[in-house]
This record gives C-alpha cells, sequence and structure tokens, in this order.
C-alpha cells in the first residue's frame, strides 16, 4: 500500500495509476490481482495485491505506478522524479531486506518492465508458494514473515527458514495440526476479554498462550513484556510449540501496518469501535475504523464464527456487507450488554448464536440451546452489574469460548470466579481500599473508556465522598481527541483533576504539550483552578492523588502502563501497611 497525500490525486491519476499496476500485474502473471483506491482526509491509499513471494518487487511497481502516472500529468513539475526515486534506492539499498537490482529504478515503461522481470526472478520463492498451496488444501494455518515459515501452529506446527524451504513432498504433513485460535480485537475491552478466553481455554483443559498490550503469555509465564497487541505477538504465541490454544489480541495498528499474522482462525471477537486514533492511516472515521476491526472476518472460514457487539450501531452495518467485501461470510454471532435486543431475538429465530442479558442473567444461545450462565450481579468482572462494558467483554467471551468447543457449563463456572483476584486482568478495574479510600486502577485510554471506568466509580460512591482523577494521553492524537478525553472527564465533575504526562507515550509531542492541552480545556470546561494539579508521570500523579484523598472518597487512576501500574500497586500496598 502506498500513501498518496495532498489534494494533487485526482480521478484522472488514479485511473492512470490503474492501468499501469494492471499492465505490470498482466507482464509479472499475477493472477487475480485486486487494486484499491480509498479516499481519505490526507489523500488517498493505493493499494494492491501481489504473490507472497512478490512483496518487495510489489512496492516497486505500486511506487512506478503513481511516478510515471504523475509525470505523465505534468512533466515540468516531475522533472526531478526520477533522479529522486533513484537517490533514494541507492540510499536504502544497504539497509533494505528487499532483493538488489542491477538496474536503477527508471520512469519509462520498458525499462521499468525490464527491471520488474530483474527483480521477480531474484525475490522468487516457489518451493514458499508450493507449501502454501498444500498448506491451503490441507485445511493447516500457516504463520510467514520475513525470515520463517511456520506450517500448523502451537503445539502442531513447525518452522522452517525461508532460505531453506523443503520441497512439499518433504514434509510431513500427518504431524502438523491446528490448535483453537480466536482473535480479538476492537477499540476498549480487548485485553480483558482476551484474558477471560485465555482462563476460560486453562479451565477447559488447554494450555493457553496470548498476546495483549502487556506482553506475551503462555499460562502463566511472561514470555514478553510490552505492547505485544500485533503481529509480532501473535507470531510468539503460534509458534511456542507448547500452545494449545491461542488468543490473540490483534489491534488496529497491527492491522493496518502489518496485516493479520495468522491465516486462519477459527473464532474473532469484535468488541466495539468508538473514536480513537482518527488520522492515522487514513482512518478518519467511525465507518472507517469498524472495517478496519472487521478484516479478522478475512481470516475466520466460513463454518467459524464471527462475534460482534451488537448493540454498536457501525459493526451491525458492516458486518451485514462481508460477503460484498470478502466474498464469503463467517457465521455471525451476536452480543450485547443491555436487555435482550430485538436484534437478538431475531438472530436466534434465523438459528445464529448469541449471548444477552435477559432479567438480570446472562444467557448465551448457541445451536439452538439456551444456556443461563448465571446472574450478572454475581460475576465480578461486572462489579455488582454497574460495569456493563464488562458485562459486554464477558457475553463476547462466552460465544467465542462456546465457538472454541468449551463446554457452556466450564463458561459460566469461570464468569463466576474470573476478576476476583486483582491479577486475573491487571491494570483493568482493579479495586483498592486503603485508609477509608476507594481506589480504582484502570486503563480507559479514550473517551469511551474513560466515562465507562468513570460510571463505575460515581456509582460506587453513591454520592458520599470527593472523586479525584488522573488524566493524561498518549502523544499520538490528535488535539482534538485529547479535548475530548477532557471533555469526558468534565462531564462527571471531579473535585480534583491530575494532568499527568504519559512519559512512555509521547509519541512525537514534546514533554508538557498533552498535559497543557488537558489542563487548558478542562479550565475551558468550566473546572475551577483550585481542582487541577500537574504530573510529569503517572506515578507522581497517582502519589498527588493519594496525598489529597481522605476517609469515604474514590480515586479513579487510568493508568497506561504496566510499570507504572505495579509501582503504584507497590505504593497501595506500603500505604496499607503503614495505616494498619
Amino acid at each position: 500500500m502506498l500513501e498518496a497525500l495532498g489534494a494533487c490525486i485526482d480521478d484522472g491519476l488514479i485511473g492512470a495509476w490503474r492501468a499501469r499496476i494492471e499492465q505490470a500485474g498482466a507482464r509479472l502473471g499475477w493472477l487475480n490481482q485486486q487494486i484499491v483506491a480509498r479516499r481519505h482526509a490526507a489523500g488517498v491509499s493505493l493499494a494492491i495485491t501481489a504473490p507472497i513471494d512478490q512483496l518487495f518487487l510489489a512496492t516497486e511497481v505500486n511506487e512506478w505506478a503513481l511516478c510515471a502516472a504523475l509525470f505523465e500529468q505534468d512533466p515540468i513539475r516531475w522533472s526531478e522524479l526520477e533522479t529522486a526515486l533513484i537517490a533514494q534506492a541507492v540510499e536504502t539499498a544497504d539497509n533494505s531486506a528487499a532483493p538488489a537490482s542491477t538496474l536503477p529504478p527508471t520512469i519509462e515503461e520498458s525499462a521499468a518492465f525490464l527491471r520488474f522481470d530483474q527483480l521477480s526472478r531474484l525475490e522468487s520463492k516457489p518451493a514458499l508458494r508450493a507449501l502454501l498451496e498444500a498448506a491451503t488444501v490441507r485445511g493447516l494455518p500457516y504463520v510467514v514473515d520475513e525470515s520463517d515459515l511456520t506450517l500448523g501452529t502451537g503445539a502442531g506446527g513447525r518452522d522452517f527458514p525461508l532460505a531453506r524451504l523443503p520441497a512439499v513432498a518433504e514434509v510431513r504433513w500427518e504431524e502438523l495440526q491446528d490448535i483453537p485460535t480466536a482473535l480479538v480485537t476492537g477499540s476498549n475491552g480487548k485485553t480483558t476479554t482476551v484474558r477471560l478466553l485465555a482462563a476460560l481455554a486453562r479451565a477447559h483443559g488447554w494450555r493457553a498462550g496470548y498476546n495483549c498490550t502487556d506482553g506475551v503469555y503462555l499460562g502463566e509465564e511472561a514470555l514478553a513484556l510490552g505492547d505485544y497487541s500485533g503481529p509480532a505477538g501473535a507470531r510468539m504465541v503460534m509458534r511456542d510449540r507448547r500452545t494449545q490454544a491461542a488468543i490473540l489480541e490483534t489491534a488496529r495498528g497491527g492491522i493496518l501496518r502489518r496485516g493479520i499474522a495468522v491465516s486462519q482462525a477459527h473464532t474473532a471477537v469484535v468488541t466495539n469501535v468508538s473514536a480513537d486514533h482518527f488520522g492515522e492511516y487514513g482512518i478518519d472515521d467511525l465507518a472507517g475504523l469498524a472495517q478496519v476491526k472487521l478484516a479478522v472476518a478475512s481470516v475466520v472460514p466460513a463454518n467459524g464464527l464471527l462475534v460482534v457487539n451488537a448493540a454498536d450501531p457501525q459493526l451491525r452495518m458492516h458486518a451485514e456487507d462481508l460477503v460484498r467485501r470478502f466474498g464469503r461470510s463467517p457465521l455471525l454471532g451476536w452480543f450485547t450488554a443491555e436487555s435482550d435486543q430485538e436484534l437478538l431475538r431475531e438472530h436466534r429465530l434465523r438459528g445464529a448464536s448469541t449471548c444477552g442479558v435477559r432479567a438480570g442473567r446472562l444467557h448465551l444461545t448457541h445451536g439452538g440451546v439456551d444456556h443461563d450462565l448465571g446472574p450478572i450481579a454475581a460475576m465480578p468482572l461486572s462489579m455488582e452489574g454497574i460495569a456493563l462494558y464488562n458485562v459486554a467483554n464477558m457475553a463476547g467471551a462466552a460465544l467465542a469460548a462456546v465457538a472454541l468447543g468449551i463446554e457452556p457449563k466450564t463458561i459460566a463456572t469461570v464468569l463466576l470466579q474470573f476478576g476476583r483476584d486483582p491479577q486475573d486482568n491487571p491494570g483493568r478495574m482493579m479495586r483498592y481500599e486503603v485508609g477509608g479510600v476507594t481506589v480504582l486502577i484502570d486503563y480507559a485510554h479514550n473517551p469511551d473508556g474513560l466515562r465507562g471506568f468513570l460510571k463505575v466509580a460515581d456509582h460506587l460512591r453513591s454520592g458520599a465522598g470527593r472523586l479525584g482523577l488522573l488524566l493524561g494521553h498518549a502523544g499520538n492524537r490528535k488535539n482534538e481527541d485529547i479535548e475530548e478525553l477532557a471533555q469526558a472527564a468534565a462531564e462527571f465533575k471531579p473535585d480534583l483533576v491530575v494532568v499527568k504526562e504519559n512519559e512512555a507515550q509521547l509519541r512525537g509531542r514534546a514533554p508538557g504539550e498533552v498535559p497543557r492541552i488537558i489542563s487548558a480545556a478542562l479550565r475551558r470546561l468550566g473546572l475551577a483552578e483550585s481542582a487541577l494539579r500537574a504530573a510529569d508521570s503517572e506515578v507522581a500523579a497517582a502519589q498527588c492523588a493519594l496525598d489529597w484523598a481522605r476517609p469515604g472518597d474514590m480515586l479513579a487512576l487510568p493508568l497506561h502502563t504496566a510499570q507504572a501500574r505495579a509501582a503504584v500497586a507497590a505504593l497501595l500496598e506500603t500505604r496499607r501497611k503503614e495505616l494498619d
């Protein structure tokens, strides 16, 4: 995919680009090629498909097609374009994983095609194509990256270096297997859903591997720490021979930058979409974001289950369009945290799987059979039925679990236990009582997540005591997104807001820039100067809030790194011991 930014990309230019892509594809023998031009606020995303062993070449073809179209449209303006392409090729040659060509980039068509022929021969890996075709015929999943091919997954997989691939006949196909695999994506609730699904898999008797924003885990063992919610984390899970079931957090950024790491999964959950990360990678609105999240449907087979939030209008609309988009659609399962909606009843009548709340109890319907999973208020994740977003996470996880083959009885047992121990779901709705002060810790990284978090905090304090809050944001958000987070906070009229620097998430912003935007927005929204504090780190912000609090108060602490969360948990434990 090539991002063409600016207003000069008109329909005529896109048509000329497309025609050249078709010419090059025909010359190179790329069958069933797809060519897509998608307009967005900053320009156009120009995307093409190519064989898996021609992807570096595909970037060259894409760039040439646009540059040749630009030169044809205005030769004077773009007279130096070829020189710039050559200089760029020389600059990147030593650091590139792409095959080296003796021919320099050129815009002239016949010379460009000769160069493409040479690059195609250099990059070609017939053995890779043959192995992937053989795996597909056998219904066997695979994972491939720049250096290795994995046939089968987890305990049933085997790795092969791309430089030394076997022939199809040399592979012991009978030893390779699939493992139960679920993908989880969405704007909020991904990590909670992943952890809950991993707990359900363990209760079923599988050794579950999972990746999320906190790291990569196999059972209780941390294989890597940090944000591994993209393809790198998924590959680690799928390539560990100890993994018997895989639960893969699949974030928006990873999908847009690298695609989906696995070739197939038994089920996928899309929790919701909310306004976040707009302006990145050509996604400017909820409709575009819903389409990104629903890309997981492309790796769920027709007999698999795509689990979708029925309460999300964007997901409802775009989930119904999957056949047009991908040429097929998996079975759809629908969930909601709200009382049974007409939509769920209609889907049940058509034989679909659903999960929702009826008369205060969570009901799962699968295969035409209704299963009562128990009272919502007794499930620790629901915070006595208050945290509706966690009710939604439980409903989505229940549907994915039953699609993996986990018994409803096991699901019900786990839902009545999971979340009782804070380490079941670290960093998400963790509750502490310290010297009469209630402290809640959550991720709450966008306006919708923060509103859900503060609704729980506000309910628990029941109008008594003061509300203190930490507020910060990652730097890779637009100013309007940061201001919207401040708006969400102001709606709950907090008595204290400690505006914090998310020091590990500056992401291109200068230190202090995001806190200044938040503070200015809070003042405009009517918060008194006396209610505002500032801190240069997440831990310092938590310390400030704790120093302010008195018995009966509620502190809502959104913390965004595992390191800050661990430090604050240690701080709370120290305070508790001092007060005891």
